[in-house]
C-alpha cells in the first residue's frame, strides 16, 4: 500500500465539436516532487452510472508509482442517469434503456480524448514534462471494461447488428476490472467478437462478481479470457464482488475483505503495468514465476497464458 510520491489531480471538460459539442469530463492523476521521466499514461473508463471519481484508491496508488491516470466520463451512461432523481441509483439504472447509439458514443469518447491529450498537456506543462503519450494503457470497470475490450479490438454490433471494429491501435495493453460480456446483446457467437483482440489484457474478477443488472454469475466474465489468443492474465478474488474494483458499494453491503482486495488489486495492477508499459523484467518474473501467487495466498487465484503462436 506504500505510495512513494505525492499525487495531484487536474479536472477539465473537453468538448467534441464533431459530435454536437459533446462534453467529455476528464480527471487526471499525476505524481509531483519526483525525478521520474517518461511516465506511461493510462485511461480509465467507468461503469454504467459511474463517473470520473470512481476507483480513486487505485489511480492514486498507480500515479504515486509513476503513471499518469486519465479518467474519462461518458455522458449518457454516467452518473447523470440517476443524479437528482428519487430512488436508489441502481434501481434507476436498471430501469434505464441504453440504446446502441449511446453505447457507440461512449466508445468514441476514448479516441477523442487521446486525440486531445497532447495539446491538453501542453497547457499543463507540469504533467506534460513527465508524461509519455507513446506508452498508453487502457482500463475500465464493468461497462468501462467492455469499453477497454472494444479499444483492444473486440468486435461490437451496431444497431443493425453489423459487427464493427472500433479498436484504437495506440494502446499497448489493458486491464479489465469485471470484464464485460456480450450475453446481454442477444444470440451472438463469442468466436465472432473476442478473438480479434490483439493486445495483452489482465482480466480481474471475483467469485461474487455477478451482474448487478441480471442473475448472471461471475462465470460470464471469464468468456473474454477464454476466447482470446493474445497474452492474457486472469485473477479471481475469493468472495470479490462487483464494486470492490471501483471503491464504492452501491447496493452491496459491508465486506470484511475490502481492504485486502483493494491491496491486491493495486499491487497486481502495478506489477502488470510495469511489465507492459515499462518493460520491467523483475515485475514480469514476479507475475509469471510464482511471486504474485505467493502474495495472494488463498485470497485469490491467478493464471497467465502467453500469446498463442
Amino acid at each position: 500500500d506504500y505510495e512513494p510520491h505525492k499525487v495531484m489531480i487536474e479536472r477539465d471538460t473537453l468538448i467534441d465539436t464533431a459530435r454536437g459539442d459533446r462534453p467529455v469530463k476528464i480527471k487526471v492523476y499525476y505524481p509531483v516532487n519526483h525525478t521520474m521521466t517518461d511516465l506511461p499514461v493510462i485511461i480509465w473508463s467507468h461503469g454504467l452510472g459511474g463517473s470520473v471519481d470512481g476507483a480513486a484508491f487505485l489511480s492514486r496508488y498507480l500515479s504515486s508509482h509513476g503513471y499518469v491516470m486519465v479518467h474519462v466520463q461518458h455522458e449518457g451512461t454516467d452518473s447523470s442517469l440517476w443524479e437528482g432523481k428519487k430512488g436508489h441509483p441502481w434501481d434507476i439504472i436498471r430501469a434505464t434503456t441504453i440504446t446502441r447509439d449511446v453505447t457507440l458514443n461512449r466508445y468514441a469518447d476514448i479516441p477523442f480524448v487521446l486525440d486531445q491529450l497532447r495539446s491538453w498537456m501542453e497547457d499543463h506543462p507540469d504533467i506534460a514534462l513527465h508524461a509519455d503519450l507513446s506508452m498508453l494503457g487502457m482500463s475500465g470497470h464493468s461497462f468501462g471494461a467492455l469499453t477497454a475490450q472494444v479499444m483492444a479490438g473486440m468486435k461490437f454490433p451496431d444497431a443493425q447488428g453489423e459487427l464493427l471494429d472500433l479498436r484504437d491501435q495506440r494502446f499497448k495493453a489493458g486491464i479489465l476490472y469485471s470484464p464485460g460480456s456480450i450475453e446481454h446483446l442477444g444470440d451472438m457467437d463469442p468466436n465472432d467478437v473476442y478473438p480479434s483482440i490483439n493486445i495483452p489484457l489482465f482480466h480481474m474478477t471475483g467469485t461474487k462478481d455477478g451482474s448487478p443488472l441480471s442473475d448472471l454469475g461471475y462465470e460470464m466474465r471469464l468468456t473474454v479470457y477464454e476466447h482470446t489468443n493474445t497474452e492474457k492474465h486472469l485473477m479471481v478474488l475469493k468472495d470479490g464482488d462487483h464494486m470492490v474494483f471501483t471503491g464504492s458499494r452501491g447496493k452491496l453491503g459491508h465486506t470484511s475483505n475490502r481492504k485486502t482486495h483493494e491491496a491486491i488489486i493495486k499491487v497486481a495492477s502495478l506489477a502488470y503495468w510495469d511489465v507492459q508499459l515499462k518493460s520491467d523484467e523483475v515485475a514480469r518474473e514476479w507475475l509469471t514465476e510464482g511471486g504474485l501467487k505467493a502474495y495472494l495466498r488463498d485470497n485469490a487465484t491467478y493464471e497467465t497464458t502467453p500469446k498463442a503462436a
